[in-house]
């Protein structure tokens, strides 16, 4: 699965992959506590940079004000100052970044150039009619933000919430079956070649995320640990 023989002992940074509505937020903050790890995600480097005013984030927000994509290497500019970071001195959880080849292939530069690489590939597999199951039946209640689910976790009295009473119950206007259909098309179609890449390299790990949470954990545990032994 991996042996990470050509990869520098000194940093166990990991990229998770998965679809949306696998639990990889979840995952990532329970290998935070476990592991001393950092979870970096595209969107929150993205902003920090910004709120910080480095050259890159002003570069990104000069992008973004326009209406535009940022590119690759405004991501990875941006990346580098935050690895440069201590606190990610131990490694790094990278969700959302990278998502394509051409990416990966960056990424793997800016690691070289720091004498650093990727120990581990996980990918969180899914069933994909079940997660349009998963993801389509979740509500939440608008008063105190518990969860449930039309099939899974419905609440004890119909209507109401079983911690605060509350009636109001909201859903995200994306979570629902054909939109959630669409998001898992999209990804299968953007992460193929990524899964392809790394198992290539020797790092790809495969997890059965349609699991129970705890199950899940623990595998990825198992592979985790071994990444930064």
């Amino acid at each position: 699965m991996m042996d990470g023989s050509d990869t520098p002992r000194n940093a166990a940074n990991l990229v998770l992959l998965g679809p949306p509505g696998a639990g990889k937020g979840t995952q990532a903050r329970m290998l935070e506590e476990q592991f001393g790890l950092v979870q970096l995600s595209t969107g929150d480097l993205l902003r920090a940079a910004v709120a910080a005013g480095t050259e890159a984030g002003r570069a990104a927000k000069a992008v973004m004000e326009a209406g535009d994509l940022v590119s690759d290497e405004i991501v990875i500019a941006i990346l580098r100052d935050r690895l440069a970071e201590p606190d990610c001195a131990k490694g790094v959880i990278l969700d959302g970044f990278p998502r394509t080849t051409v990416q990966a292939e960056a990424l793997d530069g800016l690691l070289a150039e720091i004498g650093q690489g990727i120990r581990a590939a996980i990918s969180l597999e899914v069933d994909d009619a079940a997660m349009v199951t998963r993801i389509s039946g979740r509500y939440t209640c608008g008063g105190c933000g518990e969860g449930y689910h039309d099939t899974f976790k419905v609440p004890s009295k119909p209507g109401a919430c079983d911690k605060c009473g509350g009636t109001e119950m909201k859903r995200r206007a994306d979570d629902n079956a054909e939109t959630v259909e669409q998001r898992l098309r999209a990804y299968h179609a953007q992460t193929a070649p990524l899964i392809s890449y790394y198992e290539s390299r020797g790092v790809l790990a495969r997890v059965d995320a349609m699991a129970e949470i705890e199950a899940v954990a623990r595998e990825l545990n198992a592979i985790v640990a071994k990444a930064v032994a």
